[in-house]
């Protein structure tokens, strides 16, 4: 059997998880909440969370599996894409783990890690997958050896155009400005017509974000609408996007499956949505909890678990991070 420990860390969530040939040992993480409503998490202040807690969840990590180092095969780490400075950290972790371990290394794509773990746990064959987060939002197929790109936002992501949001009207970061915008989204009563923008495959989120961070302090004040009408008649408004381009690609590619991936993915309604598409055309849809949804070190020990198994390793000099590290540019050695 083949146990691989995996490190996540590419932007305010750390996680170490433990996978052996397709069962989830432990998988603990924490997540950095900055202390103000209005605060986003900068990427040395985020960096600085991981440094004081990754020691502490890799202790939990192996207690939790039952396992000692000398029981692990290969150790896993987010290669990227994600903020530098978070990823840094935990590339440095992961390398001298291995070293001192004695233990191959394995650079993992982040959004790999998400398609893996949710093939594993929803048991997807070949679906068309909608990855949806706050730093990526693509819709993704299968083919040659490849996870093929069909469409994707040509500026921001859904998560961040949410999460600037809720900044907007001072919305809480605890546990997440997305959980809470949805939340709030459910007792909304009144759609405000917003701009739609798809663009043939692709979406584009910043003309959305930018109408509605005007528009909502004077609608506010002069109540024409609640912050949770604004709330509603955004989620409706992206998630009619991102439902388009998905079964647009689905036609394209013939496929009967859809597989949610991504912290966006833990959206009740997002999901609702999505199926009703799938109902009317007679496809199934697949999506996991906040536990695999949201970046966990588990995603990136299935993903290393997948390709160790194919024979990759890293060496020490290759094992450095990027930001900029897109689904299409890993060849998937370990599926026909």
């Amino acid at each position: 059997m083949t146990v691989v420990i995996g490190f996540e860390g590419s932007a305010n969530k750390i996680g170490v998880g433990i996978v052996r040939d397709g069962e989830v040992l432990s998988n603990p993480r924490r997540t950095y909440i900055t202390p103000l409503v209005k605060a986003r998490f900068l990427p040395s202040e985020t960096a600085r969370h991981h440094r004081s807690v990754i020691l502490t969840v890799l202790k939990e990590a192996l207690e939790e599996a039952g396992l000692k180092p000398a029981d692990v095969d290969c150790v896993a780490y987010t290669k990227g894409p994600g903020m530098g400075a978070p990823l840094v950290t935990v590339a440095l972790v992961a390398r001298t783990v291995a070293q001192l371990w004695g233990k191959p290394l394995l650079g993992v794509n982040h959004c790999i890690g998400h398609i893996e773990m949710g093939r594993l746990i929803t048991q997807a064959d070949n679906p068309t997958v909608l990855y949806v987060s706050g730093g990526n939002t693509q819709v993704i197929a299968y083919s040659e050896r490849r996870y093929r790109i069909f469409g994707e936002t040509i500026d921001i992501a859904v998560g961040n155009c949410l999460d600037r949001f809720a900044r907007v009207i001072k919305i809480s970061n605890d546990p997440s400005p997305g959980y809470n915008i949805e939340q709030m989204a459910k007792k909304g009563t009144q759609y405000v017509e917003l701009p739609y923008t798809v663009k043939g495959m692709d979406v584009s989120f910043s003309g959305i974000l930018s109408y509605i961070e005007e528009a909502a302090g004077k609608m506010l004040k002069c109540n024409q609408c609640t912050a949770e009408d604004l709330c509603f008649s955004l989620q409706e408004t992206l998630f009619s996007m991102l439902v388009e381009i998905t079964e647009r690609a689905m036609a394209h590619c013939s496929s009967q499956e859809v597989l949610i991936v991504g912290g966006v993915g833990c959206n009740l309604r997002l999901q609702e949505m999505m199926g009703v598409m799938c109902k009317e055309r007679g496809a199934k849809l697949f999506a996991t909890d906040e536990s695999f949804c949201i970046d966990n070190g588990a995603m990136i020990a299935q993903a290393g678990w997948e390709m160790f198994r194919s024979g990759q390793t890293t060496e020490l000099s290759d094992s450095w991070i990027t930001q900029r590290y897109r689904t299409d540019e890993v060849e998937v050695t370990w599926r026909d």
